[in-house]
């Protein structure tokens, strides 16, 4: 999850982010939550005991269901928000991301277990064997994160997506709004910004240079400490930060949902959908409606001064006006 390599010599626990004025202007929100980039953080926050009292009562009760057999995670990763990286594949699917953990080339997995090792993690004889491309090592591992996510992650999954996705049009409001400045200092009390450079607290110190990529922030509804950096798959790189409301806070029986009541059920789906651009047929794919039916919500939603679409070819692409950013975020609260 984290990029722990780099260090100089001054001893000051900053994480220094130097960007290009590119990097800047591509600074967008995540879609969707990843579900075992969420484990790993799980189960680094697992491990903080003495931090962080609204997670206590759900450490105490996690650890005490989570099966035997999701133990060996515990050794991947660690309480400072590091883990190998090939353990948080982004992807939403879990069989997609288990696939993409199976088939992490030994190179990979060596180099990666090395970083975690060396920055806090022992060097046991399974993670050896990891190293190695053990096949029964990596069995183990797989089970492992099966059972994890299906015993942390998979029954609280609706209310993570929900969460996520309040977090995500407040962070787009905040952006449109009052901009990129207050988009990015709000991450975390001790994030700013010197020009084109974002410094914040770290658990050591360690400086990235961009090259014009662009910046993800990522919300993580269980991770409550200090900015988590990475690289996405398309090389932008990933700021993981801890949502305002993380998951111990979030209501279990959500009150009635205001938005829905004010524009409708299928309606307020797709101006939560559309806090992030998506075309016709994506949007209806994921309203599970007929393209048709979709375009017909989104006109709707584009007269009341919701959302703004705008035609590229024979694809038409929708997104949320600040009216309707406004509309999600106090619907979300």
């Amino acid at each position: 999850m984290l990029n722990c390599s780099s260090s100089d010599s001054r001893g000051v626990d900053v994480l220094r982010i130097h960007c290009t004025h590119e990097d800047l202007l591509r600074v967008t929100v995540a879609e969707r939550p990843a579900p075992l980039v969420e484990l790993g953080l799980a189960f680094e926050m697992l491990q903080q005991r003495d931090a962080h009292p609204v997670f206590g009562p759900w450490r105490q009760r996690v650890s005490r269901a989570l099966p035997q057999l999701a133990s060996p995670i515990m050794q991947l990763v660690s309480p400072l928000g590091a883990g190998p990286l090939f353990l948080d594949p982004r992807g939403e699917d879990l069989e997609e991301g288990v696939d993409q953990i199976m088939s992490t080339p030994r190179a990979e997995a060596r180099s990666e277990l090395g970083r975690m090792c060396a920055i806090d993690r022992p060097l046991t004889p399974w993670i050896r064997q990891l190293a190695d491309r053990d096949r029964e090592a990596w069995q183990i591992l797989e089970r492992a994160v099966r059972v994890a996510h299906s015993s942390v992650i998979a029954q609280e999954w609706s209310r993570i997506r929900a969460g996520f996705h309040a977090e995500t049009a407040w962070r787009s409001r905040i952006l449109a709004q009052q901009g990129l400045h207050a988009a990015l200092t709000g991450l975390v009390p001790s994030m700013r910004r010197r020009g084109t450079t974002l410094e914040a607290g770290f658990p050591r110190d360690l400086e990235l240079t961009l090259r014009g990529q662009g910046i993800v922030l990522q919300p993580s509804l269980f991770w409550a400490d200090h900015l988590l950096a990475g690289a996405a798959p398309d090389g932008r790189l990933l700021l993981i930060h801890p949502a305002v409301t993380p998951l111990p806070l979030q209501d279990a029986s959500p009150p009635d949902d205001s938005l829905s009541a004010l524009v409708g059920t299928t309606r307020a789906r797709a101006l939560r959908l559309l806090v992030r651009q998506h075309t016709t047929t994506d949007l209806a794919r994921e309203l599970s409606v007929s393209p048709a039916a979709a375009s017909m919500q989104a006109k709707t939603l584009r007269e009341a001064g919701l959302i703004v679409s705008q035609r590229d070819g024979k694809t038409v692409w929708h997104w949320c006006a600040p009216l309707g950013l406004e509309l999600v975020a106090q619907g979300n609260a």
